[in-house]
Protein backbone atom coordinates (compact mmCIF):
# COMPACT_ATOMS: atom_id res chain seq x y z
CA UNK A 1 0.00 0.00 0.00
CA UNK A 2 1.36 3.50 -0.77
CA UNK A 3 0.55 4.40 3.46
CA UNK A 4 3.33 1.35 3.86
CA UNK A 5 5.79 2.58 1.52
CA UNK A 6 5.30 5.94 3.35
CA UNK A 7 5.80 5.02 6.60
CA UNK A 8 9.16 3.20 5.84
CA UNK A 9 10.38 5.88 3.40
CA UNK A 10 9.74 8.42 7.05
CA UNK A 11 11.54 6.06 8.87
CA UNK A 12 14.44 5.16 6.71
CA UNK A 13 14.75 9.58 7.02
CA UNK A 14 14.60 9.81 10.74
CA UNK A 15 15.53 6.30 11.69
CA UNK A 16 19.44 6.17 13.58
CA UNK A 17 20.19 9.75 14.28
CA UNK A 18 20.92 10.41 18.09
CA UNK A 19 18.34 11.76 20.98
CA UNK A 20 20.34 15.39 21.38
CA UNK A 21 19.82 15.76 17.29
CA UNK A 22 16.20 15.93 17.42
CA UNK A 23 16.47 18.16 20.80
CA UNK A 24 18.31 20.44 18.60
CA UNK A 25 16.22 19.85 15.95
CA UNK A 26 13.20 20.88 17.68
CA UNK A 27 15.20 24.19 19.42
CA UNK A 28 15.46 24.87 15.57
CA UNK A 29 11.89 24.57 14.59
CA UNK A 30 10.19 26.01 17.47
CA UNK A 31 12.74 29.36 16.87
CA UNK A 32 11.51 29.54 13.66
CA UNK A 33 7.72 28.67 14.20
CA UNK A 34 8.55 31.89 15.98
CA UNK A 35 9.95 33.82 13.51
CA UNK A 36 8.45 37.43 13.04
CA UNK A 37 10.64 40.48 13.14
CA UNK A 38 12.65 39.51 9.73
CA UNK A 39 9.40 38.89 7.75
CA UNK A 40 7.60 41.41 8.97
CA UNK A 41 9.85 44.21 9.67
CA UNK A 42 8.97 46.50 6.64
CA UNK A 43 5.42 46.18 7.10
CA UNK A 44 6.09 47.43 10.92
CA UNK A 45 8.29 50.21 10.24
CA UNK A 46 5.90 51.66 6.72
CA UNK A 47 2.85 50.80 8.32
CA UNK A 48 2.69 50.64 11.80
CA UNK A 49 5.11 53.46 12.32
CA UNK A 50 4.78 55.42 9.27
CA UNK A 51 8.26 55.36 8.89
CA UNK A 52 9.65 56.13 5.17
CA UNK A 53 10.38 52.63 2.79
CA UNK A 54 13.86 54.08 2.51
CA UNK A 55 13.99 54.23 6.06
CA UNK A 56 13.15 50.49 6.22
CA UNK A 57 15.51 49.30 4.07
CA UNK A 58 18.62 51.06 6.40
CA UNK A 59 16.93 49.03 8.93
CA UNK A 60 16.99 45.93 7.09
CA UNK A 61 20.47 46.37 5.54
CA UNK A 62 21.47 47.24 9.38
CA UNK A 63 19.57 43.96 10.67
CA UNK A 64 22.10 42.50 7.71
CA UNK A 65 24.77 44.28 8.93
CA UNK A 66 24.78 42.73 12.60
CA UNK A 67 24.94 38.93 11.06
CA UNK A 68 27.56 39.50 9.22
CA UNK A 69 29.64 40.66 12.59
CA UNK A 70 28.50 37.72 14.03
CA UNK A 71 28.79 35.14 11.98
CA UNK A 72 32.88 35.19 12.76
CA UNK A 73 32.15 35.88 16.63
CA UNK A 74 29.77 32.82 17.07
CA UNK A 75 32.08 30.35 15.41
CA UNK A 76 35.08 31.81 17.63
CA UNK A 77 32.43 31.60 20.35
CA UNK A 78 31.73 28.24 20.01
CA UNK A 79 34.86 26.94 19.49
CA UNK A 80 36.45 28.55 22.95
CA UNK A 81 33.56 28.39 24.93
CA UNK A 82 31.66 25.90 23.21
CA UNK A 83 28.40 24.91 21.84
CA UNK A 84 26.31 24.85 24.40
CA UNK A 85 27.30 28.29 26.26
CA UNK A 86 27.41 29.74 22.71
CA UNK A 87 23.32 28.92 21.90
CA UNK A 88 22.66 30.14 25.11
CA UNK A 89 24.12 33.19 25.26
CA UNK A 90 23.28 33.85 21.57
CA UNK A 91 19.12 32.51 21.85
CA UNK A 92 19.20 34.70 25.20
CA UNK A 93 20.54 37.73 23.49
CA UNK A 94 17.66 37.52 20.93
CA UNK A 95 15.00 37.20 22.84
CA UNK A 96 16.42 39.76 24.95
CA UNK A 97 16.85 42.22 22.10
CA UNK A 98 13.54 41.28 19.83
CA UNK A 99 11.59 42.35 23.04
CA UNK A 100 13.72 45.35 23.59
CA UNK A 101 13.06 46.32 19.77
CA UNK A 102 8.87 46.06 20.37
CA UNK A 103 9.13 49.15 22.61
CA UNK A 104 11.67 51.23 20.63
CA UNK A 105 9.90 54.31 19.28
CA UNK A 106 12.72 56.60 17.86
CA UNK A 107 14.28 55.83 14.77
CA UNK A 108 17.40 55.85 15.98
CA UNK A 109 16.84 53.49 18.52
CA UNK A 110 15.04 51.21 16.28
CA UNK A 111 18.28 51.06 14.25
CA UNK A 112 20.42 50.27 16.85
CA UNK A 113 18.45 47.35 18.65
CA UNK A 114 17.86 45.97 14.88
CA UNK A 115 21.62 45.85 14.38
CA UNK A 116 21.42 43.99 18.15
CA UNK A 117 19.00 41.47 16.56
CA UNK A 118 21.05 40.56 13.93
CA UNK A 119 24.09 40.25 15.36
CA UNK A 120 22.39 37.70 18.54
CA UNK A 121 20.23 35.65 16.47
CA UNK A 122 22.74 35.09 13.25
CA UNK A 123 25.52 33.89 16.53
CA UNK A 124 24.03 30.93 16.87
CA UNK A 125 24.30 29.71 13.33
CA UNK A 126 27.83 28.52 13.53
CA UNK A 127 27.23 26.80 16.89
CA UNK A 128 24.12 24.92 15.17
CA UNK A 129 25.86 23.72 12.64
CA UNK A 130 29.04 22.24 14.51
CA UNK A 131 26.98 21.04 16.93
CA UNK A 132 24.61 18.86 14.31
CA UNK A 133 28.17 18.06 12.99
CA UNK A 134 29.74 16.31 16.47
CA UNK A 135 26.29 14.36 17.61
CA UNK A 136 25.55 12.57 13.99
CA UNK A 137 28.14 10.14 12.48
CA UNK A 138 29.33 11.03 8.99
CA UNK A 139 27.14 8.92 6.83
CA UNK A 140 24.42 10.31 8.41
CA UNK A 141 24.96 13.80 7.74
CA UNK A 142 23.69 14.94 4.71
CA UNK A 143 20.48 13.57 6.21
CA UNK A 144 20.43 15.09 9.12
CA UNK A 145 21.35 18.70 7.77
CA UNK A 146 18.74 18.29 5.66
CA UNK A 147 15.88 17.86 8.34
CA UNK A 148 17.54 20.79 9.70
CA UNK A 149 16.59 22.35 6.59
CA UNK A 150 13.21 21.20 6.35
CA UNK A 151 12.63 21.92 10.01
CA UNK A 152 13.55 25.63 9.09
CA UNK A 153 11.79 25.75 6.19
CA UNK A 154 8.49 23.85 8.04
CA UNK A 155 8.68 26.72 10.94
CA UNK A 156 8.92 29.49 8.44
CA UNK A 157 5.79 28.32 6.70
CA UNK A 158 3.82 28.43 9.86
CA UNK A 159 5.35 31.21 11.26
CA UNK A 160 4.78 33.58 7.70
CA UNK A 161 0.93 33.19 7.81
CA UNK A 162 0.58 33.02 11.46
CA UNK A 163 2.33 36.23 12.06
CA UNK A 164 -0.06 38.12 9.73
CA UNK A 165 -3.02 36.98 11.95
CA UNK A 166 -1.06 38.05 14.77
CA UNK A 167 0.46 41.54 13.25
CA UNK A 168 -3.65 42.33 12.88
CA UNK A 169 -4.72 42.60 16.35
CA UNK A 170 -0.89 43.83 17.83
CA UNK A 171 2.80 44.11 16.00
CA UNK A 172 4.10 44.41 19.70
CA UNK A 173 2.62 41.11 20.77
CA UNK A 174 4.44 39.51 17.45
CA UNK A 175 7.67 40.71 18.87
CA UNK A 176 7.01 39.65 22.66
CA UNK A 177 5.87 35.79 21.25
CA UNK A 178 9.22 35.77 18.88
CA UNK A 179 10.82 36.47 22.78
CA UNK A 180 9.34 33.94 24.29
CA UNK A 181 9.68 31.11 21.91
CA UNK A 182 13.22 31.96 21.38
CA UNK A 183 13.93 31.70 25.21
CA UNK A 184 12.17 28.61 25.22
CA UNK A 185 14.94 27.06 22.49
CA UNK A 186 17.44 28.54 24.80
CA UNK A 187 16.21 26.39 27.76
CA UNK A 188 15.34 23.55 25.39
CA UNK A 189 19.14 23.65 24.87
CA UNK A 190 20.11 24.14 28.77
CA UNK A 191 17.98 21.15 29.63
CA UNK A 192 18.22 18.47 27.22
CA UNK A 193 21.27 19.30 24.40
CA UNK A 194 24.59 17.97 26.33
CA UNK A 195 27.90 19.98 25.26
CA UNK A 196 29.31 18.48 21.91
CA UNK A 197 32.69 19.90 21.46
CA UNK A 198 35.35 17.07 20.74
CA UNK A 199 38.12 17.21 22.85
CA UNK A 200 41.28 17.96 21.57
CA UNK A 201 44.69 15.30 20.98
CA UNK A 202 47.54 16.58 22.14
CA UNK A 203 48.46 17.17 18.53
CA UNK A 204 45.53 19.02 18.22
CA UNK A 205 46.15 21.52 21.06
CA UNK A 206 49.47 21.71 19.27
CA UNK A 207 48.12 23.12 15.98
CA UNK A 208 45.69 26.11 17.16
CA UNK A 209 42.61 27.06 14.64
CA UNK A 210 42.81 30.76 14.54
CA UNK A 211 40.71 32.56 11.71
CA UNK A 212 43.95 33.02 10.26
CA UNK A 213 43.87 29.72 8.99
CA UNK A 214 40.71 29.66 7.99
CA UNK A 215 41.18 32.40 6.10
CA UNK A 216 44.83 30.76 4.45
CA UNK A 217 42.87 27.36 3.74
CA UNK A 218 42.64 27.88 0.26
CA UNK A 219 41.05 24.84 -0.72
CA UNK A 220 37.86 26.02 1.70
CA UNK A 221 38.02 29.69 1.01
CA UNK A 222 36.84 28.69 -2.29
CA UNK A 223 34.00 26.51 -1.12
CA UNK A 224 32.87 29.86 0.55
CA UNK A 225 33.52 31.96 -2.46
CA UNK A 226 31.07 29.71 -4.12
CA UNK A 227 28.90 29.41 -1.40
CA UNK A 228 28.76 33.57 -1.78
CA UNK A 229 27.62 33.50 -4.95
CA UNK A 230 25.17 30.67 -5.51
CA UNK A 231 23.94 32.60 -1.75
CA UNK A 232 23.97 35.80 -3.99
CA UNK A 233 21.05 34.17 -6.66
CA UNK A 234 18.82 32.50 -4.16
CA UNK A 235 18.81 36.36 -2.09
CA UNK A 236 16.83 37.15 -5.21
CA UNK A 237 13.81 35.02 -4.41
CA UNK A 238 13.17 37.83 -1.60
CA UNK A 239 14.60 41.30 -3.47
CA UNK A 240 14.79 40.89 -6.80
CA UNK A 241 11.66 39.07 -7.55
CA UNK A 242 9.50 41.18 -5.71
CA UNK A 243 10.76 44.30 -7.24
CA UNK A 244 10.58 43.04 -10.73
CA UNK A 245 7.13 41.66 -10.29
CA UNK A 246 5.91 45.20 -9.05
CA UNK A 247 7.39 46.87 -11.56
CA UNK A 248 5.58 44.69 -14.38
CA UNK A 249 2.34 45.41 -12.54
CA UNK A 250 1.41 42.18 -10.43
CA UNK A 251 0.02 42.69 -6.85
CA UNK A 252 1.87 42.09 -3.79
CA UNK A 253 -0.50 39.17 -3.75
CA UNK A 254 0.77 37.77 -6.93
CA UNK A 255 4.47 37.68 -5.74
CA UNK A 256 2.96 35.57 -2.06
CA UNK A 257 1.39 33.18 -4.33
CA UNK A 258 4.49 32.86 -6.51
CA UNK A 259 6.82 32.85 -3.36
CA UNK A 260 4.69 30.31 -1.36
CA UNK A 261 5.51 27.68 -3.82
CA UNK A 262 9.23 27.96 -2.47
CA UNK A 263 8.34 26.84 1.13
CA UNK A 264 5.72 24.40 -0.24
CA UNK A 265 7.92 22.88 -2.42
CA UNK A 266 10.43 22.70 0.15
CA UNK A 267 8.12 20.88 3.21
CA UNK A 268 7.11 18.48 1.01
CA UNK A 269 9.90 17.39 -1.58
CA UNK A 270 13.22 17.63 1.56
CA UNK A 271 12.80 14.62 2.91
CA UNK A 272 12.13 12.21 -0.26
CA UNK A 273 15.07 14.45 -2.55
CA UNK A 274 17.35 13.67 0.60
CA UNK A 275 16.80 10.08 0.59
CA UNK A 276 17.60 10.03 -3.29
CA UNK A 277 20.85 12.02 -3.20
CA UNK A 278 22.20 10.81 -0.07
CA UNK A 279 24.74 8.64 -1.23
CA UNK A 280 25.36 10.42 -4.50
CA UNK A 281 28.13 11.80 -6.12
CA UNK A 282 28.23 15.71 -4.08
CA UNK A 283 30.28 17.37 -7.11
CA UNK A 284 27.48 16.45 -9.59
CA UNK A 285 24.95 17.45 -6.96
CA UNK A 286 26.81 21.05 -6.53
CA UNK A 287 27.19 21.74 -10.07
CA UNK A 288 23.81 20.74 -10.97
CA UNK A 289 22.33 22.47 -8.30
CA UNK A 290 24.21 25.84 -9.48
CA UNK A 291 22.74 25.65 -12.90
CA UNK A 292 19.35 25.10 -11.81
CA UNK A 293 19.35 28.10 -9.40
CA UNK A 294 21.12 30.24 -11.95
CA UNK A 295 18.80 29.28 -15.12
CA UNK A 296 15.40 29.12 -12.42
CA UNK A 297 16.21 32.82 -11.97
CA UNK A 298 17.41 33.20 -15.67
CA UNK A 299 13.78 32.04 -17.02
CA UNK A 300 12.26 34.34 -15.05
CA UNK A 301 12.89 37.13 -17.85
CA UNK A 302 10.50 35.27 -19.77
CA UNK A 303 7.48 34.77 -17.38
CA UNK A 304 4.50 37.05 -18.36
CA UNK A 305 2.11 35.23 -15.66
CA UNK A 306 2.19 33.98 -12.16
CA UNK A 307 1.78 30.90 -13.30
CA UNK A 308 5.12 30.66 -14.96
CA UNK A 309 6.54 32.54 -11.94
CA UNK A 310 5.43 29.77 -9.87
CA UNK A 311 6.75 27.63 -12.82
CA UNK A 312 10.29 29.45 -12.46
CA UNK A 313 9.60 29.23 -8.52
CA UNK A 314 9.37 25.43 -8.99
CA UNK A 315 13.19 25.36 -10.94
CA UNK A 316 15.23 27.12 -8.49
CA UNK A 317 13.32 25.41 -4.92
CA UNK A 318 15.08 22.23 -6.43
CA UNK A 319 17.93 23.62 -6.25
CA UNK A 320 17.85 24.93 -3.07
CA UNK A 321 17.01 21.48 -1.81
CA UNK A 322 19.83 19.63 -3.18
CA UNK A 323 22.19 22.15 -2.55
CA UNK A 324 21.88 23.61 1.32
CA UNK A 325 21.91 19.70 2.57
CA UNK A 326 25.04 18.82 -0.14
CA UNK A 327 26.99 22.23 0.69
CA UNK A 328 26.22 22.19 4.26
CA UNK A 329 28.15 18.43 4.41
CA UNK A 330 30.64 19.35 1.96
CA UNK A 331 32.29 22.23 4.36
CA UNK A 332 31.95 20.02 7.57
CA UNK A 333 33.82 17.52 5.50
CA UNK A 334 36.64 20.04 4.88
CA UNK A 335 37.19 21.57 8.50
CA UNK A 336 39.32 20.03 10.87
CA UNK A 337 37.26 18.78 14.37
CA UNK A 338 38.76 21.41 16.76
CA UNK A 339 37.67 24.27 14.38
CA UNK A 340 34.09 23.36 13.40
CA UNK A 341 32.85 26.11 14.74
CA UNK A 342 34.97 28.92 12.90
CA UNK A 343 34.91 27.19 9.51
CA UNK A 344 31.36 26.71 9.86
CA UNK A 345 31.42 30.55 11.40
CA UNK A 346 33.50 31.79 7.98
CA UNK A 347 31.19 29.60 5.83
CA UNK A 348 28.05 31.74 7.24
CA UNK A 349 29.30 34.95 6.51
CA UNK A 350 29.27 33.99 3.14
CA UNK A 351 24.91 34.31 3.20
CA UNK A 352 25.27 36.41 5.54
CA UNK A 353 27.35 38.72 3.10
CA UNK A 354 25.11 37.62 0.33
CA UNK A 355 21.96 38.86 2.48
CA UNK A 356 23.91 42.45 2.58
CA UNK A 357 24.84 42.84 -1.08
CA UNK A 358 21.82 40.95 -2.75
CA UNK A 359 19.53 44.33 -2.07
CA UNK A 360 21.62 46.50 -2.94
CA UNK A 361 22.69 44.61 -6.28
CA UNK A 362 19.56 44.16 -7.46
CA UNK A 363 17.99 47.44 -7.02
CA UNK A 364 21.08 49.26 -8.98
CA UNK A 365 20.64 46.52 -11.62
CA UNK A 366 16.61 46.81 -11.88
CA UNK A 367 16.97 51.08 -11.79
CA UNK A 368 19.62 51.30 -14.59
CA UNK A 369 19.30 48.58 -16.54
CA UNK A 370 15.99 46.38 -15.93
CA UNK A 371 14.88 43.74 -14.69
CA UNK A 372 16.11 41.32 -17.48
CA UNK A 373 19.82 42.31 -16.47
CA UNK A 374 19.34 40.70 -13.46
CA UNK A 375 17.83 37.21 -14.28
CA UNK A 376 20.69 37.41 -17.34
CA UNK A 377 23.24 38.10 -14.63
CA UNK A 378 21.54 35.22 -12.28
CA UNK A 379 21.99 32.49 -14.85
CA UNK A 380 25.67 33.89 -15.18
CA UNK A 381 26.71 33.54 -11.49
CA UNK A 382 25.28 30.09 -11.70
CA UNK A 383 27.22 28.65 -14.37
CA UNK A 384 30.35 30.14 -12.72
CA UNK A 385 29.62 28.59 -9.22
CA UNK A 386 28.55 25.32 -11.06
CA UNK A 387 32.10 25.34 -13.01
CA UNK A 388 33.52 26.65 -9.92
CA UNK A 389 32.27 23.38 -8.10
CA UNK A 390 33.40 21.13 -10.90
CA UNK A 391 36.70 22.30 -11.30
CA UNK A 392 37.03 22.32 -7.55
CA UNK A 393 35.42 19.00 -6.51
CA UNK A 394 37.92 17.39 -9.30
CA UNK A 395 41.01 18.21 -6.95
CA UNK A 396 38.95 16.85 -3.78
CA UNK A 397 40.70 13.19 -2.68
CA UNK A 398 38.05 10.37 -4.84
CA UNK A 399 36.97 9.03 -1.53
CA UNK A 400 32.99 9.14 0.06
CA UNK A 401 32.45 11.92 1.85
CA UNK A 402 31.55 9.87 5.35
CA UNK A 403 34.87 8.47 5.03
CA UNK A 404 36.74 11.39 5.24
CA UNK A 405 34.52 13.40 7.42
CA UNK A 406 35.77 10.05 9.68
CA UNK A 407 39.47 10.92 9.33
CA UNK A 408 38.87 14.65 10.55
CA UNK A 409 36.67 13.23 13.48
CA UNK A 410 40.24 11.13 14.18
CA UNK A 411 41.80 13.91 13.98
CA UNK A 412 43.97 12.17 11.12
CA UNK A 413 43.74 15.26 8.96
CA UNK A 414 44.93 18.78 10.71
CA UNK A 415 44.94 21.54 8.12
CA UNK A 416 46.63 24.27 9.03
CA UNK A 417 47.17 26.08 5.62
Amino acid sequence: MPSARVRRAVRGSVSGLPREFWWLWTSTLVNRLGAFVATFMALYLTLDRGYSASYAGLVASLHGLGGVVSSLGGGVMADRLGRRPTLLIAQTATAASVALLGFMTHPVAIAGVAFLVGMASNASRPAVQAMMADLVRPEDRVRAFSLNYWAINLGFAVSSMAAGFIAEFSYLAGFLIEAGMTLACAVVVFARVPESRPAATARQAETEVGLGTVLRDRRYMAVVGLSFLVALVFQQGAVGLPVAMGRAGFSPADYGLAIAVNGILIVALQIPVTRFIEHRDPRTLLVASSLLAGYGFGLTAFAGSVGVFMLTVCVWTLAEIVNAPTQTSLVVQLSPVHGRGRYQGVYTLSWSVAALVAPLMSGAVIDRLGADWLWGMCAVVGTAAGFGYAVLMRRLPREAPATAAAKADTGAEVRTA
